[in-house]
């Protein structure tokens, strides 16, 4: 998806397109600007209906933004300054000081991930889900699916998203998921991209060694230190080479992966590790000066993590903990409970109790509830109630013999 949350908050804020906008920092909260707006203009009316009403004057910038917060994902007018995804705003007011700051809706943001989904998975069902906005298909057997190599295809998924949604796509079509992520980066946004086997010379190995997904700054910086910089360069190093250099592992996947091989399969079904939820401060938090205020936003985290439980249908067992100080040091502690929970007064007691084993001292910088060793529900359930049955045929065995 094209800059998928800025391009949600556009659908809500009509008014704001061609604008940079980034998405960051915090929560939304509902009313917000509504209640800006009531405030300084109680003659009029104003409600969620009216959102395309609110005048571009009402809208905070990034001009003069202090705090840690950091961007989610930026608007197309946004990133020609510079500006984009996992960047602290601080950095990105002093880039484009004129943009205008919104916080995250993730409830949004997720009810048009199932929508999109949704409509892809009526053409094509072999799909595997990527994350919030993105998505690999596997359209080898999708009737009149290989019509022009694929882009009949892709243009009938862009149009049926955004006649349903109003939000663009950029599609890569290519024998594997390797090449296919790469190509999806080719012509954003609402673009489509095919890469065939013999254009690996062509369009890939000219690109640097960090468009492949897997190559991240420090491999390659490394690269680069060996005057590695195209995939091409990386190519045409000898696998020998590589195995010494990077590992053994590491060495056979940056040959493979320069040379656009990949064999993983489209995974349509796939079992999550764990759920969590964290947030980071604004300011540093005292354990105990500001131990209200920590306290209900451990409470939010655990209530949050249940939902997420609740709502995919899991329950866990290991319940745990991430702190970051104020000197970036991070630390965790976890715990195994004797049943599968999702309850979120489970999670916040279990939870509390690896808050009482780690070091308090340090200011904390960013708060984290996780719970893992999930299962479905509907296992649990089973397991629970086999559990029951053997327990209620041990006692009965018991009185049996107490009989005779």
């Amino acid at each position: 998806m094209d800059a998928f949350y800025a391009s949600v908050e556009l659908l809500r804020y009509p008014q704001l397109k061609g604008l940079p906008v980034v998405i960051g920092g915090g929560r939304r909260r509902e009313d917000d600007l509504l209640g800006r707006l009531r405030a300084a203009h109680p003659e009029q009316e104003w409600s969620a209906e009216h959102l395309h009403r609110i005048p571009l004057s009402f809208f905070p910038i990034l001009s003069g933004y202090t705090g840690r917060g950091v961007i989610t994902t930026a608007t197309y007018a946004a990133r020609q300054f510079g500006v984009g995804s996992a960047m602290g705003l601080m950095k990105a007011a002093k880039l484009c000081p004129q943009a205008i700051l919104l916080p995250v809706d993730f409830d949004q943001y997720r009810h048009y991930s199932r929508r999109f989904k949704s409509l892809i998975t009526e053409i094509a069902p072999l799909m595997e889900d990527r994350g919030v906005d993105e998505v690999y298909i596997d359209f080898t057997d999708v009737p009149g699916g290989q019509r022009e190599g694929g882009r009949v295809l892709a243009r009938l998924m862009q149009k049926a998203i955004f006649d349903d949604t109003g939000l663009t796509c950029s599609v890569g079509v290519a024998p594997n998921k390797l090449l296919a992520k790469m190509a999806s980066e080719f012509n954003k946004p609402n673009g489509i991209s095919i890469v065939h086997a013999d254009d690996l010379e062509s369009k890939i190995w000219p690109l640097a060694c960090r468009k492949i997904n897997g190559i991240g700054p420090k491999a390659d910086a490394k690269l680069k230190s060996h005057g590695i910089e195209t995939i091409g360069e990386l190519a045409a190093r000898d696998l020998q080479w590589l195995m010494d250099t990077f590992g053994e592992r590491t060495g056979v996947w940056l040959h493979a992966a320069s040379h656009g091989q990949d064999e993983r399969p489209v995974v349509t079904e796939s079992e999550p590790v764990s759920m969590s939820r964290e947030t980071t401060f604004d300011t540093d938090l005292h354990a105990v000066r500001n131990r209200a205020e920590l306290g209900a936003i451990f409470t939010r985290l655990c209530e949050q993590v249940a939902l997420d439980l609740q709502r995919k249908g899991y329950v866990g067992k290991t319940i745990g903990i991430k702190l970051r100080f104020d000197d970036f040091q991070i630390v965790t502690r976890d715990q195994t409970i004797d049943h599968f929970t999702a309850d979120a007064k489970e999670i916040r007691q279990f939870a509390g109790q690896c808050l009482k084993r780690a070091p308090l001292q340090k200011r904390l910088r960013l708060l984290g509830v996780r719970v893992g060793a999930l299962l479905k529900a509907e296992d649990a359930q089973a397991g629970d109630a086999v559990l029951a049955r053997a327990q209620e045929s041990a006692q009965d065995d018991e009185r049996t013999g107490q009989l005779f």
